[in-house]
């Protein structure tokens, strides 16, 4: 399973920006997805993921109410919208996905995309 996030690049603070995270497999709706980030410097940290049946989400205590996670079966496509967005937003996000968990554990995940850079400017 190969996964290609896109979408980021730079924006002001308190701006919003899409994150897309597209996936190679027919056999996405079975798969939990989420989004992890790391900022530079820092280690890898979980921020966001949802349930095959879009059923359950969960949030970091840093985005919670400023981002969410959704995901369109159809298009073997998860997105991350990012509003409100803080300089200590940026950080490289990455995409992933597994059949077995949902939360924040990231090596509960099998499969993770290339990540895509966002930069939040004061």
């Amino acid at each position: 399973v190969q996964l290609q996030a896109s979408g980021g690049g730079l924006v002001q603070a308190g701006g919003s920006l899409r994150l897309s995270c597209a996936a190679s497999t027919p056999t996405f709706s079975t798969y939990h997805m989420a989004w992890f980030r790391q900022a530079p410097g820092k280690d890898r940290e979980f921020v966001t993921a949802i349930g095959w049946d879009n059923g359950n989400s969960y949030y970091s205590d840093s985005v919670q109410g400023r981002f969410t996670i959704f995901r369109d079966n159809a298009k073997n496509t998860v997105y991350l919208q990012m509003n409100n967005v803080k300089p200590e937003d940026t950080a490289v996000y990455y995409c992933a996905g597994g059949n077995r968990y949902l939360g924040e554990y990231m090596y509960g995940y099998n499969f993770w995309g290339q990540g895509t850079l966002v930069t939040v400017s004061s």
